[in-house]
């Protein structure tokens, strides 16, 4: 998304700049109006559109998507007291025919909607729980994280190298390395407000020995996400067509229709990899990493412990922590639908905000350097 909007952002300058060198009247070149101005308005917005970016991708793609893959939705208990006779003449009966008459209180669960239902209602939530700054919870772990995640991938690919594969592998051994330092962001951010520094709540050894597996497995998936379309896209020969796009003018119409089903069928692997493996890895390791919590501290939205009864203490002699296939299974479909709404949501979002900046960038050409620019 970043790049599509920084390509749109360059093309329009480009073209303002051009346009405007030359006066159409005379046909003579004109300096561009206010270098200065404009490089000072469009670092200005350049800036602001990037933490617009990271804040929608934090708030929205980490914390709340953290929170609506863990939530498990509270039922409230009714119960129904029956009249002991439905008979019009039941006060006359005899005392003994009344108790044989009388019926069993009913009792009925009642599911309340799930707080993460809505990204707004999830944002209320935290701000009535943990206040106005709750929605960047664990924003210092996921600096901390992202810089030493960083500096270690730097460190093995230049020792193993910087092609495809052992980019790939890289990436995959330093989120196995951070695996205790992820699983704390996690906690952090589903946990109620603690006193507790977030330092002094790093998993235990034992504790990240239990999540090497289900990391890993999220490691390649991600990884899958973005290589498959990049392999494709080189297995297609549409490497020439994006960097001379006039070759593709040059082809039949046939091949034209080609060219193009080959780059939908590229976008498309991305979508469908993210889908069937990257998301489904990502919700199974977030509730594994939930699943070893501390029993000290709470949950800020509905969680269940239990997993439906399926994980039980160590103390109590339970192995402590949630396979990965019974994180999945216990994640419904009712979850899951709210999960890709969610997504759906953000990607929207993301799309308006790159829309809204690319046009402000535009306008601020124009403003700076007159009405020649873009024309």
């Amino acid at each position: 998304m970043s790049g599509i909007a920084h390509h749109l952002i360059k093309r329009g300058i480009d073209a303002g700049r051009e346009t405007y060198r030359t006066d159409f009247k005379n046909g003579e070149d004109k300096p561009f109006g206010n270098p200065h101005a404009v490089a000072a308005a469009l670092s200005i917005t350049a800036i602001v559109w990037f933490l617009a970016m990271s804040a929608i991708h934090y708030v929205y793609g980490g914390v709340v998507a953290t929170l609506t893959m863990i939530e498990s939705p509270t039922a409230t208990a009714f119960t129904i007291h029956p009249a002991q006779s439905d008979e019009v003449d039941a006060p006359l009966l005899s005392g003994d025919e009344k108790k044989s008459n009388t019926t069993e209180p009913e009792l009925f669960y009642v599911k309340s909607k799930p707080i993460t239902s809505k990204i707004r209602t999830t944002i209320k939530h935290l701000v009535a729980e943990a206040g106005p700054w709750s929605r960047f919870r664990g924003l210092q772990v996921a600096v901390v994280y992202h810089f030493v995640h960083h500096m270690i991938f730097q460190l093995l690919t230049a020792l193993i190298g910087h092609r495809m594969i052992p980019q790939s592998i890289a990436a995959v051994a330093t989120a196995v390395i951070l695996c205790r330092l992820q699983m704390l962001w996690t906690h952090v951010v589903i946990s109620a407000p603690s006193e507790k520094k977030w330092y002094r709540r790093f998993p235990t050894i034992e504790q990240g020995k239990k999540i090497i597996l289900p990391t890993t497995v999220w490691a390649i998936a991600e990884q899958a996400t973005i290589y498959v379309p990049i392999t494709l896209f080189y297995a297609f020969d549409l490497e020439g067509y994006a960097r001379n796009p006039e070759n593709f003018g040059n082809l039949s119409e046939m091949q034209q229709k080609s060219v193009m089903l080959a780059s939908l069928a590229v976008m498309m692997s991305g979508l469908v990899t993210a889908a069937l493996i990257a998301v489904p890895a990502s919700v199974t390791l977030k509730r594994v990493q939930a699943s070893l919590l501390s029993e000290e501290h709470d949950t800020i939205v509905p969680f269940d412990r239990t997993f439906g009864g399926k994980v039980q203490p160590e103390v109590v002699g339970g192995k402590g922590v949630v396979s990965m296939l019974e994180a999945w299974q216990t994640f419904d479909w009712a979850a899951r639908l709210r999960l890709i709404g969610l997504y759906a949501k953000i990607f929207a979002i993301q799309i308006t905000t790159c829309i809204l900046f690319v046009s402000l960038a535009v306008f601020e050409v124009r403003m700076i350097n007159g009405d020649y620019v873009l024309y």
